[in-house]
């Protein structure tokens, strides 16, 4: 093998002075001609996120709430003020818990605002409540029909069973 230039091999600090970025830049697309199109894509970018962030803060805290222009259902209205969302007190702050307990205090406590139980059903109790129900109707279908077997029985033995 013959070399074309008779020149020592460079040094570590020579081999970097003559690195030139730019050429490798160029190659993946970030050269200096590159950087009007990213600057147009970070300001769209910026703009795309600012509009999500914008609409993402008016869902959060709009007084119109999302997707107005859909109709609620009968049942949804009657049931959305269990869904509000509520602003719980400081603990330490008396006043404001005083005042939270007397607008009604937190959801599922067994002390309404007006200072009485209340009567609304636990889901626990009402599925035994069903279940119960089901079990006794089942109970009462299989209790007649025995009894109508036992009354065919002893009707076609010859008593009289009314």
């Amino acid at each position: 093998m013959v070399r074309k230039s008779l020149q020592p091999p460079k040094t570590g600090l020579e081999a970097l002075k003559s690195f030139n970025a730019d050429k490798y830049l160029k190659k993946i697309g970030l050269g200096k001609e590159d950087h009007y199109f990213w600057k147009q894509v970070g300001k769209s970018l910026l703009c795309t996120y600012a509009l999500f962030g914008t609409a993402w803060l008016y869902n959060e805290t709009s007084p119109l709430g999302w997707w107005t222009l859909k109709p609620k259902p009968k049942e949804e209205k009657e049931l959305a003020h269990l869904y509000e969302r509520r602003q719980f007190p400081y603990p330490g702050d008396a006043e404001a818990m005083e005042e939270f307990i007397a607008q009604g205090g937190m959801i599922g406590t067994t002390i309404g605002p007006k200072g009485g139980p209340e009567t609304d059903k636990d889901s626990v109790n009402f599925q035994k409540q069903l279940q119960d129900r089901k079990f006794e109707n089942e109970a009462f279908k299989m209790w007649v029909r025995m009894r109508n077997e036992v009354v065919a029985e002893l009707q076609s033995k010859g008593y009289d069973v009314e």
